[in-house]
């Protein structure tokens, strides 16, 4: 029988609009962003979140959301700063998802919405409705989303993987 694997999404932490001039990739953290990514790593630790691999969009915003997280990521989490995860679609999500090694059996990726909003409610089966209606109605900055996936990576796709849970940084304060 396969092990499950677990999939956390996490919307980056909010970003600064203060300056119109700094291109959207080069956005840094708001300071309640700085604030709320603190708090998500702090929700990491309490909750033994300890991914063996991490998958970043190389934003600005995406890689200080990491920095704030590294503390709670623990010694052996392998961090891949990723380019093509910068405006991702679900599709592109999910197509580097399906070539995570199989080995692997937790898996973190900090990126944007839509894409990742859109990933979550296509993954979801329809185990746990309240969660799943929360995500289709609001996946805000610093949301982390978890899933339980009982299928090997290169087989994740629609409705197979259980939303196990929602946490918001405004729920952590």
């Amino acid at each position: 029988m396969l092990e499950v694997r677990t999939l956390h999404l996490l919307r980056h932490a909010k970003s600064s609009w203060d300056d119109a001039s700094i291109p959207d990739h080069d956005r840094p953290l708001a300071p309640r962003g700085a604030r709320a990514a603190r708090r998500i790593a702090d929700h990491l630790s309490s909750a033994g979140i300890r991914p063996e691999l991490v998958l970043c969009s190389s934003a600005r915003r995406t890689l200080e959301t990491l920095e704030a997280l590294r503390p709670a990521l623990g010694e052996t989490a392998d961090v891949s700063i990723e380019p093509e995860l910068y405006g991702a679609d679900a599709r592109e999500i999910l197509e580097r998802l399906r070539i995570v090694d199989a080995r692997l059996a937790e898996v973190l990726v900090i990126a944007h919405n839509p894409g990742l909003q859109d990933l979550a409610i296509e993954l979801c089966d329809e185990g746990n409705a309240t969660l799943l209606n929360q995500v289709r109605t609001k996946f805000p900055t610093g949301a982390l989303a978890t899933f339980d996936i009982q299928v090997g990576w290169a087989e994740l796709g629609p409705a197979n993987a259980h939303l196990t849970s929602l946490v918001t940084p405004k729920e952590l304060s």
